[in-house]
Order: C-alpha cells, then structure tokens, then sequence
C-alpha cells in the first residue's frame, strides 16, 4: 500500500503533465486539440481518485492514532468536535502534517544536522516537496533540499518586498521546466501596416478593394537562469532555531533583492537576466553640446521624456544613483528674469514619498551608475515594459567545512529567475523621426 507522500509524488507528476499539455498549445497560439482535451480529462479523473484515496488515508490515520491513545474511548468525535459532549475538544496531529516542518529555522537546524558528519537526517527532509537532489535540470548533480513550500512561499515575497524593480514588472511564473516561450507582437514601427507587426485599418468608400494583412508575431523566450546566494552563520547562532531564521531571512531577502534589481538594470542576458541597460530597446539620449562633464541639464530631461512612449507615462519613474540629486536639485526653467524649479523634493513642495520630475517619481538606487556615466539616470517603465519570470520553490543545502577554522556554517540557496524587456527594439512613431521606448537612458558626459 502507498503511503501518503508516494500519493502526492504521483499527483505532481500528473500536474507536470498537464502543464506539458498546456505549454505546448500556448506555445503554438492554438486552442486544444480533441485528444489533448480527453488526455486532461483522464489527468483529472485520476487525480481527483487519487484525491479520494489520500483523505481516505489521512482520515485512517487520525483514526488510528485515537485510537491508540491511552484511557479514551474507543469511538471518539471526529477533528473539532466536543468530546462525548464533555466540552474537551482534541487535536489530532495528522500524517501530512508530521511530515512538515513547524518553523523555517527548523528545517535550517535539520539541514545542518544532515551536512554534518556523522550527522542524523531529519527523514522530513526527504519528503516530496521537500527533496531537491538532482532538481538542476541544467547540472543533474546539484543537490540539497528545498524550502518547504509555506517557508519558500514566504522568503520570495519578502525578497519582492526588499527589491525595488522585481515588484514593478510583469510577473508570469513558471510551473514546469526551465523555460517558457510566449508570443509576443513583433511592432518596430508605428506607422501605418506595420503596427501590431503589419496590421492596417483604413476609411474606404462602399464596393471597394480591401487589403489583407495580418499581424506579425515573435517568441519571447525566459530561460531559468539559477541567482545563488552563500550566507554565512556562527556555530552560536545555529544552536539558536528562532535566531537563525530571523537572520537567514532578513539576509537572504535582503542579498537576493539586491542582486534580482542589478539584473534588472545591469544584466547582460548570458547566465542572468536581460537589463535595460543592455537591452536592444533602450532608447539613449546624447548630452548637449558643450555639456560640463558630470552634469545633468534640464535639456537632458526634456528630450528623455519626449523618448518614453507616451501610453507609458502613467506608470513610469526615473532611476537615479544618489550621487545625482545636487545636479537635478539646481536645475530649473527660466521665465522671464526669474526661474521655477523643475525638480520637486520629496515631502516638500511635491508632497509625496519620492521626489518627482516632470511630475514622475525619482527612485535613487545603488544599481545606476555614478553622475556622468551612461546608466546614471533612467526613465523607465517595468509595467508595460518588462517581463519578469522565477519558478517557486527555494534550494537550500549547508556545508560546515568552508569556514570551519572560523567557527562557521554556510548555508546555499538557490532561485531560478529569468527577465527581459517585452521588446526587442525602439518603435518609431506615427509621426516624427525620433525612436520610443518603454526605457530611456541618458549618454555619458566624460
């Protein structure tokens, strides 16, 4: 008879079946054909036995365990209700949930345990959701265990939390495989018959000839790239379970955060994400002639503006390294003798947690390059402009031999990520000459 956890095994195999089933109709822009349908549907009906035969099980096993329990009854009310009316309500610990841990930090404590010599393995480690040797599709070797699925749950989000970029982007996650191809509308122009990749309206008289045309589509491709984070514990704090989970979050969320909007901006694309700074979209303004060196003129701001898409304006920011704040601080617009200033600091005039510009949100961030430098100002729009793509689950395994001299543990972990902006080049415009883009930067003033 199977147990519990070889039931669930065999139900995340049939899920990765059908989102095979599935990717690949999306992948083809097809609806599903005939056989694919009545596949999925003999997926569901076992899953849905399966289902049966786990609650029968959990249910036997709850049974059994009162049953066994010393001085009671044999016959006993089932979870939450009164005992035999006596106003004693049991809790039952069932199967699934001996199989769980109770606290991040206790599932780090056990991982230790097990990377120690002679160390004994906490056999809820080797549970289904929990096991992840050989999980690299890239490196079959790669091991170690995952996050349980609450606790991973839980440390993505507060990366999200900790990262400025991540949270602004489209988020499409990826359930099976390491990667995930999309259509995408392959626009470079928007002139007439090229928008939407060649698609033409047109005012015509009754009777008249009507052109075809069709639109023009491309594979956006997110192939999972691994972001590996080494964090560090002394032999004190590992003998402490609620101390190292507080440390292993706030660390992790914080290192992972920071790397994720590097990416974001500065990623090359090979082995990480796609960056706007090295995006083939990327729309780049020249300085001015006779511009001073490091500096950044109100001309600058105008024509960055002017490059950003105009449908993309509501929801763009400019990005800035905070060595750039006195030079937008002294910019202004002449009128007449006097001037008004441009750049409204935060809580000030502006009334708002960011500073704005040209009624923007400023965001200083650490990934822009120093004043002067091409990528230290940016006008940017993730919302519309980039896709962002990272498959659940977190890898974690721990050494105690990289820095035993010092007296200290380390643990890996392990997220899967991909990213990139949803176009591949600037569009031109209906009208004019200038190209657009969701992402404008601003050229070097050396």
């Amino acid at each position: 008879m199977k147990t519990i956890t070889q039931y669930k095994e065999e139900i995340n195999l049939m899920v990765d079946s059908i989102g095979q089933i599935r990717d690949l109709a999306v992948n083809e822009n097809r609806d599903l054909s005939i056989s694919e349908a009545n596949k999925l549907d003999e997926i569901l009906d076992e899953i849905e036995m399966i289902e049966r035969l786990i609650q029968t099980e959990d249910r036997t096993q709850n049974k059994l365990h009162r049953l066994s329990l010393p001085g009671k009854p044999l016959t006993t009310p089932e979870d939450g209700d009164v005992d035999g009316g006596k106003g004693e309500t049991r809790s039952v610990i069932s199967r699934t949930e001996k199989d769980r841990f109770f606290s991040l930090g206790d599932q780090l404590s056990a991982i230790m345990r097990a990377a120690s010599p002679g160390g004994k393995t906490d056999p809820r480690l080797y549970q289904a959701e929990n096991r992840a040797t050989g999980l690299g599709e890239g490196v079959a070797s790669d091991g170690g265990f995952l996050i349980q699925d609450n606790f991973a749950a839980a440390m993505v989000e507060k990366v999200f939390q900790t990262g400025l970029l991540a949270q602004l982007c489209r988020q499409m996650p990826i359930s099976v495989g390491t990667n995930m191809k999309i259509p995408g509308v392959d626009e470079t122009s928007r002139i007439a018959g090229s928008r939407w990749g060649g698609v033409r309206g047109y005012w015509a008289d009754e009777a008249t000839l009507k052109t075809a045309s069709q639109p023009k589509f491309r594979q956006i491709e997110l192939n999972l790239h691994k972001l590996i984070g080494l964090c560090y514990a002394t032999d004190e704090l590992m003998q402490d379970a609620r101390a190292l989970e507080s440390y292993i979050r706030e660390a992790f969320a914080d290192e992972f955060g920071f790397l994720i909007d590097d990416a974001i901006i500065n990623g090359t694309g090979a082995g990480q994400p796609l960056g706007i700074l090295n995006a083939g979209c990327v729309v780049s303004v020249a300085k001015e002639t006779g511009q001073a060196a490091d500096t950044i003129v109100y001309e600058n701001v105008l024509k960055m503006y002017a490059r950003l898409i105009a449908n993309a304006r509501n929801d763009s920011r400019w990005l800035i390294n905070q060595d750039c704040e006195p030079q937008l601080g002294l910019m202004s617009l002449a009128v007449g003798t006097g001037g008004a200033p441009v750049y409204l600091p935060a809580g000030g005039a502006s009334g708002s947690p960011y500073s704005t510009l040209m009624g923007r949100p400023v965001m200083p961030i650490e990934q822009c390059q120093t004043v002067g430098t091409t990528g230290d100002i940016y006008l940017a729009s993730f919302g519309k402009g980039y896709i962002y793509s990272q498959k659940g689950g977190i890898q974690s395994d721990m050494s105690i031999h990289v820095r035993f001299v010092y007296d200290e543990s380390v643990f890996r972990f392990v997220l899967r990520i991909d990213g990139q902006p949803l176009m591949r080049s600037a569009i031109t415009p209906y009208k004019g000459t200038d190209d657009l883009s969701h992402f404008v930067k601003l050229n070097s003033r050396d």
